[in-house]
This record gives structure tokens, sequence and C-alpha cells, in this order.
């Protein structure tokens, strides 16, 4: 077991490589946001008044606080005062109905709501429907007169971390995507994301000099397990209150120069001209995922930025983020051009294994299973689900993905498909990734999601729907030749849709639910 080298030992709690840098560090820079800035032991001494203030409000350990804004250094610094407290942070996505937020901060059971001023609309619609709320403090984005965070904290006392506070408390519930049905509260502890932070560290490289790039939301375990490099580094960040073109090129020219972005935020640069091509050149580091990156596009980046270091990963809320990387040297390997196409190899300290899904037996290396692992990242479980967490996690600790992948000879894992997501169409297996990946080489594919839509003699065939490329055309019948000159006829989309975007929710994740329920209305079930 290894740790960060600049930290004298690994730290029991997510907040204590705060107060290390505060001793260490007093003055030097420790995050920019906007306009402010904060150093080492100012953010340590917000922190520290922040659980004051918390304890003042009642909450100690095992209780929760939630969160409700776009990106916010407030959020961090609830998140660490809270651990500190041995209570969890339930950050909320910003960007749900009233009834998604009503569903969130009723199941995570918060006590305290924090909500940033521009989403106070939201909660005054659903106020008498919060049950367990006793006070929401409102925070706006720049620290305005009226500002009752800022109020909240000056008048706080500070607190230090009590001695109670344990490693296997839990620190952050996440709540999934909800791709799928209801979100659930994914619980992290501090173990899970210190562990995270020390298995997932290689291939950053932080240099005296560096900044991060904070764009990833918090309210996605991108974006809260991110601003743990820098904190635990003792490096600097930039954080954006949205990934927009205009704060991420505001952020690189305060000197941020590593990020993690998904790869949308790629293909909007490269399409921006030669100037924003130039300015993002000056990244040291490009860590993408939360969603596929199309072939074309990566080798598009690389060849713009030459110099740039690209590191993806692949992973889950359930395991603190990720789970395997894609090194940098991996990108630019010429001896292994393929392994491009996956997702790189697993942490340190993680296990993978491929399983067949209905045996449960390990299949051979190269065949395709069920992606298995078993890490110390892996989650407490599912707030208030105990059902639903036994379904995923085996009784010897090992996590069912439900995602669909192989391991190739040399330990590279490809991830072909969600589980749910395989098109099966006359008894033959069809991993969509397989198929999206011929589309999007098609020169005027710009994005592509295959799925499953019913057919009454094959059960399910291929139907892809796309995106195209400013300035290009292309036809049904000329795309799916396209595809068949380059993979098995049972493989390719039987019809195509064209539109303007595909949906996406807000960690660029292809919504295909959306795209599948015209096609399945009715049925009752996808399952053929």
């Amino acid at each position: 077991m290894t740790f960060l080298t600049k930290l004298p030992a690994e730290p029991r709690t997510i907040d204590e490589p705060l107060a290390h840098w505060a001793k260490e560090n007093p003055n030097g820079e420790a995050v920019m946001y906007g306009p402010r800035s904060w150093s080492w032991a100012e953010w340590n001494d917000r922190v520290r008044r922040a659980a004051g203030g918390l304890r003042e409000l009642g909450v100690g350990r095992g209780d929760v606080v939630a969160f409700l804004d776009k990106n916010h250094p407030a959020c961090v610094e609830i998140t660490l005062a809270a651990g500190s407290l041995g209570a969890a942070h339930a950050i909320v996505n910003w960007r749900s109905a009233g009834d998604e937020v009503d569903y969130a901060v009723n199941d995570s059971g918060a006590k305290i709501l924090f909500v940033g001023k521009e989403l106070m609309p939201t909660i005054e619609g659903i106020r008498d429907r919060l049950e367990n709320v006793e006070k929401i403090i409102m925070v706006t984005p720049d620290g305005a007169e009226g500002d009752e965070y800022e109020a909240w904290l000056a008048a706080s006392s500070p607190l230090d971390r009590p001695e109670e506070t344990s490693p296997d408390d839990v620190c952050l519930v996440m709540y999934s995507s909800g791709t799928t049905g209801r979100p659930k509260g994914v619980m992290l502890t501090h173990h899970n994301m210190i562990r995270h932070t020390d298995n997932a560290h290689e291939g950053w490289g932080f240099e005296d000099g560096d900044k991060s790039l904070v764009a990833m939301p918090l309210f996605h375990v991108g974006g809260s397990s991110y601003i743990l490099f820098s904190i635990f580094d003792g490096v600097p960040s930039v954080m954006t209150r949205e990934p927009d073109g205009g704060s991420l090129a505001g952020a690189i020219m305060n000197g941020a120069n590593r990020t993690f972005l998904v790869p949308a935020v790629l293909a909007q640069v490269l399409q921006s001209g030669e100037e924003a091509v130039k300015l993002f050149g000056a990244l040291k580091t490009y860590t993408y995922g939360a969603a596929p990156m199309p072939s074309p596009l990566l080798r598009a980046a690389m060849e713009a930025w030459p110099n740039t270091e690209f590191m993806q990963v692949y992973g889950l809320t359930e395991v603190a983020g990720v789970i395997t990387h894609l090194l940098p040297e991996a990108h630019r390997d010429t001896e292994h051009p393929e392994r491009l196409l996956s997702a790189g190899t697993v942490l340190p300290e993680a296990e993978c294994r491929v399983v067949d899904v209905e045996s449960g037996e390990d299949v051979k290396t190269g065949e395709a299973g069920e992606l298995w692992f078993r890490t110390p990242q892996l989650m407490k479980g599912y707030l208030g689900k105990d059902e639903e967490t036994g379904k995923v996690i085996t009784d010897d600790g090992w996590f069912r993905t439900g995602d669909i992948g192989r391991m190739d000879e040399g330990g590279f894992v490809y991830v072909e498909d969600r589980l749910k997501d395989m098109i099966i169409s006359g008894g033959e297996n069809i991993y969509s990734p397989e198929v999206e990946r011929v589309l999007s080489e098609h020169p005027a594919v710009a994005e592509v999601a295959v799925i499953g839509v019913p057919d009454d003699t094959w059960g399910e065939v291929v139907k892809a729907v796309v995106g195209l490329k400013p300035g290009t055309t292309a036809t049904e019948n000329g795309i799916i030749d396209f595809c068949q000159q380059r993979l098995a006829k049972f493989k390719c989309p039987k019809s195509v849709q064209i539109v303007e975007a595909l949906p996406r929710n807000p960690t660029g994740k292809i919504l295909k639910k959306d795209l599948r329920a015209p096609h399945w209305e009715g049925r009752g079930s996808q399952v053929v």
C-alpha cells in the first residue's frame, strides 16, 4: 500500500490533508473561484468554522446534510466539515426538477440544506415536503451582501475534528445518475475516498506551479473525488461554476493546466477554432471519462495537442470514482494502437473478474462477460436499501457492475456495453459500443447511440440514432452501407434516425432509455 508522497502519512479522514497544508503552506493559494481566492490557512479556517456551525445546529456523527447548487467551494467546505464530524454530505444534482430534489433530500434524511440563491425558487415550491430539513442556508455565487452562508460562517466558532470520527464513517452520499428508475444514494466512507485518491493518483504527476482545473459537477463522483487530488497534493484548484467554454478558457488563462472533463467538452473545443485549440494546448494533462470517447475525436485531440498527456478513466459511483485507467504512455503506444479502445488496466488494490452472466463462472481471457471488481474503494452500500445493495455486492465482497466487458492477455479492460443495454437479435448478442465505434468513423457522424428496438421476427434489431457534424450530410442507407462494410451484417443497424443532438444527463452520458422509450411503449418490458 502506497500513499501520496507529499503527505507524512495516510490520513484517517478526508479533511486532514487540508489541515496539513494549512500548517505547511499557510499563505499558499489553495482555491480560486471567479474573482475570489483563499489560502490554505484561510480555507482550513472556513472548514473548521463550518464544522463548528454544523455542530451548533445539532449535526453529529451519523447525520446527513445536503447541498443544492452549481459548483461552489462551499460545497467542498461542507463535505470536509460534515465529514470531520462523522456526518455525511448528500450533494444533489442542481439540474433536477422539484420532485427529484424532493426525493433526494428526503431519501438522504438531510437535517440541514444549503441552497444556491438561483435555486431557491425550486426549494420554495417543495419546502413543505422536505420532511427532515430543520434549516435552509442560502449561498450566493459571489459571496455578495446577504449571503447567508458567509454570515453563518463568520458567526460560527471553529471546531477541531472530534476524536470519535472514524475512517469507516460515511462522508458522502452520491446519488446515481438515475438513467433507470429512481436514483440510489451511494454511501462512501472516508476510507473509500482516501484509498481512491491514492489508487487513482498514478499519471497525474503534479509539479510545482501546477494548478488543477475543477470543472466536473460536484454532485457527480467525478467532481467530488477529483477535487481531493489537489487538496491531498497541496496543489491550487481553479474551480468553475459550470464547464462552459468561457469559464474553462478563463481557468486556463489563470494557470490551470491539469483537468478531468467529459469527451463532449473536447469536441466543442476542437470545433471552436484555432485560438481555442491553441489555448487548450496549455493543458499538461487531459483526463476524460464518464462517457465514451469516439476514436476519431481522440485521435484529432492527440494530434492537435502533441504535448498533452491524455488519460482515460472508467469507473462507477459505487467504487468512489475510478476503477481502471488508460495511462498517458498507453495512449501514444504505437505498438498497441488497439488499446486506445480499452479502458486501461485496473487500479492498485483492485481485482477484476469477467463473469458469465448465466453461469456465474469466470469466462476465458478475451471473452465478454459482466465486469466484477473487489476493492477497498467499494461503497458501504445504498442508503436505506439493503436489498438493492445485496443484489450488487456478493458475500465475498465482489461488486457486480452491470457492465459487459472483456480483459485481454495484457490486463487491459474493454467495456463493451451495459448489461441491460445488450441487444439480442435472433439469438446473437450484439454489444452496442462495437457498432457505435464503427459508426463514429463515418466522416459525417459527430455522435451516435445504438439501441435495440422490437422486431416481430428477430425479437430485437439494431437502430442507430446519430447527430451529424456541422456542414455535413448523410443518408440512412449510406450510413447503413458504411457499417456493413466494416461489421458482420447482423450487427449493423436496420434503421438510422438522424437528430440534431442526442439526449444526455448532466455528466455527459447519453440517455439511451429516452431513445428506447417510444419504441417499447406499451410492451411492459424491454426484455424480449
